[in-house]
């Protein structure tokens, strides 16, 4: 334990307490001070402005909600004897370490890179934890041997406490709690506003993990909708995830080029090679953050190339793609739609996408499920468990429904209407037929 306790001032959390050695040595090692330069949200600031937080305000984040939990737990649920079901505290800092490191892994812009370069932030974060190289294991074997491969093994939810487990992840957890309430306040929303309050206060440890006392269902309802609306009105966002398609496209474009040794020498992304030849190492993975990618970008501005030149201003520009709605019906005449924007001078392989974005708010336990989820139980005055959608209405009504669409990615140029471009007119006024009220729909015959 530190002599006297450490404090960060957070807009969230008001204070973040470190009390611990081994935590403030972690929050100084390079791994982690690298997570300041990884934007929390990726390309969501395209949208909302202020969302400039990075993962190392989340981290903290998650580790501050942690430790509170463990307070609570240990002032009003210490374990009185092995196997009762309650908190021992011994479980403590393997928790608090866990959730401070739980995204140590992630990459610049995590999600798009991971799509394009076949990276699990996952597994990296595992390797950070325990391979002898990194000033984070060397932190955590300072507390024991095989405390690392503890640690990771929280995050890999291989545990064998679940109370431990479930602080981290589970459907309503210390990461999921964070980020709603940081992500809301930094985007300027107030969809993913709760209680924090009071659902810390209802938390309880018992043998199979964490429950709820029954009189806060209200606030665990609200948790609910809040992380629903979050998902649709700013995740799901969709000039976000037209900015994320555009990054994508932008990636692919380098890497093919490179492939093909068509990528100028001049410009050429040193540190990004080894993922274009699929054979990094943890050092390479670690060397990259958002302001690498976006140098790179900046230089590709200016690449002999017109579609990697175009691409990299587009996303460094701020100029999205449009899109819209498609569905089972209407996914028929997407070839025709790529086709027509073949015709207008734009690669339907770089300038389409089809895009999915699919949430499920809340979903109770199902042993047949393939990815199968911890559910939310209610503890009851007399001891006994009830899963939350069997006693709610609200949460009910949107257990196990999912959330979400389809949409497809064109060039915002395929909707203009201006007589300066007549050479495309037509394609355009064809390409427009196939879209009403942001949808793509069959055209009436004339």
């Amino acid at each position: 334990m530190l002599s006297m306790e450490k404090v960060l001032r957070d807009p969230i959390h008001n204070y973040i307490f470190i009390q611990h050695q081994v935590i403030l040595d972690l929050i100084n090692t390079r791994e982690f001070q690298r997570l300041r330069r990884i934007r929390q949200l990726g390309t969501s600031n395209s949208t909302f402005h202020g969302a400039e937080h990075s993962r190392f305000t989340h981290s903290v984040g998650v580790y501050e909600i942690t430790r509170q939990i463990c307070e609570l737990f240990q002032r009003n649920y210490p374990s009185k004897k092995k196997g009762d079901g309650l908190w021992d505290d011994h479980e403590r800092l393997v928790a608090l370490c866990a959730a401070l490191l739980h995204d140590i892994g992630h990459g610049p812009y995590s999600h798009t890179f991971e799509h394009i370069f076949h990276t699990d932030h996952e597994a990296i974060t595992a390797e950070i934890l325990t391979s002898k190289t990194t000033e984070v294991n060397q932190v955590l074997r300072r507390v024991s041997s095989n405390f690392p491969q503890e640690v990771a093994s929280v995050i890999q939810k291989t545990y064998p406490n679940p109370q431990v487990v479930q602080m981290i992840s589970s459907q309503i957890d210390a990461d999921r709690m964070d980020y709603l309430l940081r992500d809301s306040y930094y985007t300027g929303t107030n969809y993913g506003t709760f209680d924090l309050t009071r659902i810390l206060r209802v938390m309880r440890p018992y043998k199979r993990g964490i429950t709820f006392h029954i009189s806060g269902m209200h606030a665990v309802e609200d948790y609910i909708v809040s992380r629903f609306q979050m998902y649709q009105q700013v995740y799901f966002h969709p000039v976000s995830r037209s900015m994320e398609v555009i990054l994508s496209h932008l990636l692919k474009r380098a890497k093919v080029l490179y492939e093909k040794g068509k990528l100028d020498t001049a410009i050429t992304p040193h540190l990004l090679l080894p993922f274009f030849k699929n054979n990094f190492c943890l050092s390479d993975y670690l060397k990259l953050d958002d302001g690498v990618l976006t140098t790179y970008f900046i230089h590709w501005c200016d690449s002999s190339d017109k579609i990697l030149s175009d691409l990299a201003k587009r996303f460094l520009n701020r100029k999205p793609l449009k899109s819209v709605r498609f569905n089972s019906r209407t996914t028929v005449l997407l070839p025709k739609l790529r086709d027509l924007v073949n015709e207008a001078g734009y690669d339907a392989e770089y300038y389409t996408a089809t895009n999915d974005s699919y949430d499920l708010p809340y979903d109770a336990y199902d042993p047949t499920s393939q990815k199968q989820r911890t559910q939310i139980e209610l503890m009851q005055d007399d001891g006994t468990l009830v899963e939350l959608s069997t006693i709610s209405n609200l949460v009910a009504a949107i257990t196990g429904k999912v959330s979400g669409d389809e949409r497809f990615f064109f060039p915002k140029e395929m909707l203009a209407r201006s007589s300066q471009v007549e050479v495309f007119a037509p394609i355009y006024k064809e390409f427009q037929s196939y879209i009403k009220n942001g949808r793509i729909t069959v055209p009436k015959l004339s």
